[in-house]
């Protein structure tokens, strides 16, 4: 499932674990994420997805 996997890839890059990943969780207050963060977030779900 898609959910799963883009939890999974957060997870890794953030440390924690998968259960503290919800559909509502905000990458930057709650896991308080920056720009490059976040962008390193989407080149990896840009290459486990195929999307560019």
């Amino acid at each position: 499932m898609v959910l799963e996997r883009v939890r999974e890839i957060i997870s890794s890059q953030f440390g924690i674990d998968e259960d503290q990943i919800t559909e509502d969780t905000d990458i930057i207050d709650d896991l308080g994420a920056d720009s490059l963060d976040v962008m390193e977030m989407m080149m990896g779900l840009e290459d486990e997805f195929s999307l560019s």
